[in-house]
């Protein structure tokens, strides 16, 4: 269970990684980089859409690699999702500016991306359902956090990335080559995941099972379609309020606010530690008060916080900025530590994978895709207080969702 535990953990950390990276490049660097063209407000606007393109994407690999993941094993459809991932993170990494091949390179960047959308959405619910179907009853929220923990630590490892960089180069150099090394170093990140992926065996759940589906994807929508919408409607939160802190505010902490590059990588860096140990206290108590308790109340933490958010960053204190990335972080944790165990808990073994996927990149093109990428033009529409009215709204349609939703801490996984 140990080697379960940390091979999931070890697994989304580098996936998360990956995809962190590009978002952190879209905020800085991507809109000089390959939309000189636009102009630098517009130019960052259409690197935030190629982010999202990503969002789009993570459906179908969720149905994708579920149809895999629920046919032929969670193990290996996890080691392609790995590979996929690692080989689009490194093209990233090599390909060459707009400057260079002119409009190829961000068509390239664009089908790229979409990769690395398809990859992960194919990563998520396999590292969950290896750790929830691997463990013991009553601990399926305590082994369910350890691949939680791979995105907090993953945006720890990617922000002091981009810091390390910054301090030992020029502004110039950085802009010009030195964004890439991030990208380049996950050769040897998904060299280290390989190897601990393929040492671990498949859950006895799935191995055991007398009748696989057919077509999973057929089978979710036939007898669970309510299931997969309520479950993105109730994740939505999580990625609404993650890829507005990580993504949107290092942007507006620069370009807008005038805070210093270094000093936004750096405060990444305690919002990933923040995140992490609300995922860690989040999945802990899900085990004892229950899964829908502590997401309801991540919900109208959420709620409350989000209309509070930009007049807190607005003060223009790095302090306070700092401090509003850890909060937001930390509200994400609050949803992200119980759905580990949660959402596997939802859905029947022969086509859990797929459900599970569905579900959760459902509320990634909901949330993830679109609130970085609108949160832009409410700002110059109406002012940054319309992005957190935005964001408030939000929360409130996944409290409504949740509260629709059934407890599930105590059910057997292979009754469901």
């Amino acid at each position: 269970m140990r080697r379960v535990a940390i091979a999931s953990m070890v697994g989304t950390t580098i996936e998360y990684y990956d995809f962190y990276i590009y978002g952190t490049a879209a905020a800085l660097v991507f809109g000089k980089q390959f939309f000189p063209a636009l102009g630098s407000a517009a130019g960052t606007v259409a690197a935030f859409a190629t982010f999202g393109v990503a969002f789009l994407a993570r459906p179908f690999g969720a149905v994708f690699f579920g149809h895999f993941g629920d046919r032929l094993g969670r193990k290996h459809t996890l080691v392609i999702t790995l590979l996929l991932m690692g080989v689009s993170t490194v093209a990233i990494g090599l390909l060459p500016s707009a400057g260079t091949i002119g409009v190829a390179a961000p068509i390239l960047l664009i089908v790229l991306r979409v990769l690395q959308g398809l990859a992960v959405g194919g990563e998520w619910a396999g590292a969950v359902l290896l750790t929830a179907e691997h463990a013991p009853a009553g601990r399926r929220g305590w082994y369910g956090m350890f691949p939680q923990l791979g995105p907090p630590i993953a945006l720890v490892l990617s922000s002091g990335t981009f810091v390390l960089i910054n301090v030992s180069m020029s502004d110039a150099a950085f802009l010009d080559w030195g964004w890439r090394l991030p990208f380049l170093f996950s050769v040897l990140m998904v060299a280290i995941g390989l190897y601990v992926r393929l040492r671990i065996t498949e859950p006895a759940l799935f191995t055991e099972l007398a009748v696989r589906s057919r077509i999973p994807v057929l089978e979710v929508l036939r007898t669970q379609p309510g299931q997969v919408l309520l479950t993105g409607g109730a994740m939505t939160t999580l990625f609404a309020f993650f890829y507005t802190a990580t993504t949107f505010l290092t942007s507006y902490g620069t370009a807008t606010l005038g805070h210093p590059r270094l000093s936004v990588l750096t405060y990444g860096i305690y919002a990933g530690l923040s995140f992490g140990l609300a995922t860690f206290g989040a999945a802990v108590l899900s085990d004892r008060v229950g899964r829908r308790p502590v997401i309801i109340g991540a919900c109208v933490v959420s709620l409350i916080w989000g209309l509070a958010l930009f007049p807190v960053v607005d003060t223009r204190s790095p302090a306070l900025f700092a401090l509003a990335l850890c909060v937001t972080t930390a509200s994400v944790g609050l949803f992200f530590g119980p759905i580990g165990a949660y959402l596997p808990e939802l859905f029947a073994t022969r086509f859990r994978y797929t459900g599970v996927g569905m579900g959760y990149n459902l509320a990634g093109v909901l949330g993830g895709a679109l609130p970085p990428f609108l949160a832009a033009t409410l700002v110059e529409r109406f002012g940054s207080f319309a992005v957190g009215v935005f964001l408030a709204v939000i929360a409130l349609l996944s409290l409504g969702c949740v509260l629709a939703m059934a407890e599930t801490r105590e059910r057997v996984l292979a009754e469901v």
